[in-house]
């Protein structure tokens, strides 16, 4: 099982837990199958992601192609100076790091 960011989802992925939104409402319930009606309430209601079946938890299982784990290493490395006085074992903080060091991954120093 493995949380997958809502712009990784396609149809036919399987829920492996259940879906709800940033009130606590339930959206889909684990073992459904995701259709693209799905994926537009989920985008709807503010799911950022989905507990995916068979899916591993490694974050470089939802890297772009173009970007090896190596690399992604190497980025985050560079920004950890500008998280020094953040708790990166926060799930917000931790996903803004992922998302600037693919960002530096891919388009360099900018």
């Amino acid at each position: 099982m493995g949380m997958v960011p809502i712009d990784n989802l396609d149809v036919g992925m399987t829920l492996a837990a259940d879906v709800i939104d940033r009130t606590g409402r339930l959206l889909l319930g684990a073992g459904a199958e995701l259709t693209a009606k799905h994926l537009h309430i989920f985008r709807t209601w503010g799911v950022a992601e989905a507990d995916i079946a068979g899916m591993d938890d490694d974050p470089g299982s939802h890297l772009p192609q173009e970007i090896s784990p190596a690399e992604l290493a190497t980025a985050e490395e560079a920004l950890r100076p500008l998280f020094l006085h953040t708790d990166l074992k926060h799930p917000a903080m931790r996903e803004i790091m992922r998302l600037g060091a693919v960002r530096k991954a891919m388009h360099g120093a900018s």
